[in-house]
């Protein structure tokens, strides 16, 4: 009996920090989209390893830092220098990941090697220098299936390029004449009922995960890695991928 009045003692200071936490994150809330009108919608508040220091989540993935008033907000990096972390590069990871069992295939075309056991997805722009110098070297990755995403985000001529290589009677070959050979992208006929909807797709999906470069590789485990890496660290990533 006599640990009622501690435990209800307790009961109540909890009250007040839960009661607490939710007036701070109603002031945040209501002072930033005050004040900024980007900030009207904020998908999540949640409370950062730093004492008065929230973490605001807007418009799906984008990540800021305020004080719990809202009367501050910092656009940047938070690392944890003991740990030697990117606290906002893993969040952001997190957030933008993209499941190899979840993508798209139907928005893209397979090109296989050998008896493509091995799986691997790529996002590239026809107009891309390091996606070309890229797929020169993947010519010599051998066993694998290659899901193509045409992924058209460096202006109209490579919109029109991805619609011509998508709208080919033999999409791969189409692709790797342009990449490898150098040949011309064949021109979409006229009056073809081509349906290219697929390359939007690409983009709101790309643009979803924040894939801001080409090429973009994500591998069966479903790591993902920005850049032109060279068969080596292909063939590394694809038996990391398989064990």
């Amino acid at each position: 009996m006599r640990f009622r009045p501690i435990a209800a003692t307790l009961l109540a200071s909890l009250a007040l920090l839960s009661g607490s936490g939710m007036a701070q994150e109603a002031s945040i809330r209501k002072n930033l989209a005050d004040r900024i009108p980007q900030l009207k919608n904020i998908d999540e508040v949640s409370k950062t390893a730093i004492p008065g220091v929230f973490e605001i989540r807007a418009n799906g993935t984008d990540i800021y830092y305020s004080d719990a008033q809202g009367n501050y907000l910092i656009q940047g990096t938070l690392i944890d220098t003991k740990a030697r972390k990117n606290l906002t590069e893993e969040r952001v990871s997190k957030l933008t990941a993209i499941k190899f069992e979840a993508l798209p295939l139907k928005d893209a075309f397979t090109i296989v090697r050998g008896n493509g056991s091995r799986k691997l997805a790529v996002f590239e722009d026809p107009n891309c220098g390091y996606c070309k110098r890229f797929e020169r070297d993947l010519q010599k990755v051998d066993n694998v299936t290659i899901y193509m995403f045409l992924y058209p985000i460096l202006g109209p001529e490579s919109a029109e390029k991805s619609k011509a290589i998508w709208c080919a009677p033999d999409r791969a070959k189409a692709w790797q004449d342009w990449m490898v050979r150098e040949q011309p992208v064949p021109a979409v006929a006229a009056g073809s009922a081509c349906d290219s909807t697929a390359l939007t797709r690409n983009v709101d999906l790309g643009h979803k995960h924040k894939i801001e470069g080409t090429p973009t590789l994500i591998f069966s485990n479903s790591t993902r890695i920005p850049g032109a890496i060279d068969a080596k660290q292909v063939e590394s990533a694809l038996s990391d991928a398989k064990s």
